[in-house]
């Protein structure tokens, strides 16, 4: 059999991640679009009722009990977290992570962006500690809906902004997922740190020992997510240790990277990641949209959107992404640090910083972790800035990308 192309491969390969993550950005809006309609409307109790509805088991003495919007920001989110820990270990291995001259501009950048909104929401909400427990929602930015928005400019989107936007979206996830980790953890129960300590172990001692097979991991890790969950860390969180515990090695002790390779020998982590994909996609993260981004409007003003907590994220997603990506690109190529990618100027690098700004999934999730015990009006005024701010930057980028980027003759 005639061998193929391993950059042929690859090049097919992006070009169905960018139709997936564009066409999951695009479901994303349509729901995000759905879940504030529904709120607004003669449905709002139900929604309610569905977000609070109870979901559990309980087995013995040992039982779990929480609403249905818990468990998809717990469980399934759990599940996304793993998904974009599959992604950095393989960007990071064999991807554009893996060498210093792909790596330094998107990882510099993604700094940029997160120190410039998190200052500019500081000088803000700097007088309130409560307040200022919001201070990372937005330094995120949503690859699917960025990558959504670049999907509608049609083929007049150089695959270099691609690459470039999709790397730093996964820097800038991994940043939040140390954010998470660290600053986003409550009481800890040392008993049960140690059984997911255990649990992990074990994931680690398989990996060690060449174990490809994925349901070992998986049951480890649904162990894991149960102790993390009632340590008092954030249970996502073992989604990301799980993902990083998945092989990217096949049997061969190689990365597979051709189309022959059988499916025995396939990379268990890209396995995986590809099975997950359209899951996390076109189920978890619209669900997660759907019960985090239904805000009632009513009674809201300009006022509440102008208040020190949505203006702050407002500002640092709008203002503090651009600036900060931006300023960080110009400061590497002046000095020889990094070089724009192919096809890229200036102006395409500003409207990279604008697209950004669509902070949306991971905002709206750090939100929860911010706010959720200060009440449900710190919720809903950092929900009003990230959809507002999420809104602003993608039409901005888009306008702005519309009229810079040059059709193809």
């Amino acid at each position: 059999m005639a061998s193929i192309n391993p950059i042929a491969r690859a090049r097919d390969l992006l070009r169905e991640f960018f139709r997936l993550q564009a066409a999951a950005g695009i479901v994303l809006m349509a729901v995000a679009a759905l879940a504030m309609v529904v709120a607004n409307s003669p449905w709002h109790e139900v929604y309610e009722q569905f977000r609070q509805l109870p979901v559990g088991f309980s087995v013995g003495g040992f039982g779990l009990m929480k609403a249905a919007e818990l468990w998809i920001n717990d469980a399934l989110m759990a599940v996304f977290f793993l998904l974009v820990a599959l992604e950095i270990k393989r960007e990071a291995l064999s991807g554009q992570l893996s060498s210093r001259d792909q790596m330094m501009l998107p990882v510099l950048c993604a700094i940029g962006g997160v120190v410039a909104p998190a200052l500019l929401f500081w000088g803000v909400n700097h007088g309130d500690a409560t307040a200022m427990r919001g201070w990372a929602v937005p330094t995120a930015t949503d690859i699917a809906f960025a990558l959504g928005i670049l999907a509608l400019l049609g083929p007049r989107v150089p695959l270099g902004m691609k690459l470039l936007l999709s790397t730093i979206a996964v820097v800038d996830d991994l940043v939040a997922i140390l954010i998470i980790a660290i600053f986003y953890t409550h009481e800890l129960s040392i008993g049960m740190l140690a059984w997911a300590g255990a649990g992990i172990g074990l994931m680690l001692l398989l990996n060690r020992r060449g174990v490809t097979l994925l349901w070992p991991y998986l049951l480890l890790g649904a162990l894991v997510w149960l102790f993390v969950l009632k340590s008092g860390i954030h249970a996502t969180l073992a989604g990301v240790v799980t993902g990083l515990m998945i092989p990217l090695q096949g049997k061969e002790n190689v990365v597979a990277s051709s189309s022959e390779t059988s499916h025995s020998e396939t990379s268990p982590l890209e396995a995986l990641e590809h099975a997950l994909h359209p899951w996390v996609a076109y189920l978890i993260l619209p669900l997660f949209a759907f019960t985090n981004a239904g805000l009632a409007l009513g009674g809201l003003s300009m006022s509440d959107a102008m208040a020190p907590v949505p203006l702050g994220i407002l500002l640092g997603l709008v203002l503090g992404k651009p600036i900060g990506i931006v300023a960080t690109a110009v400061i590497a190529q002046t000095i020889g640090l990094a070089k724009y990618p192919a096809g890229m100027d200036f102006k395409a690098m500003l409207g990279v910083g604008m697209l950004c700004g669509v902070g949306f999934t991971m905002s709206l999730f750090i939100t929860n972790l911010a706010f959720g015990r200060a009440g449900g009006h710190l919720i809903d005024a950092a929900v009003l800035g990230v959809l507002c701010a999420s809104v602003v930057s993608a039409l901005v980028g888009w306008v702005w990308l519309r009229m810079t980027l040059k059709a193809p003759a």
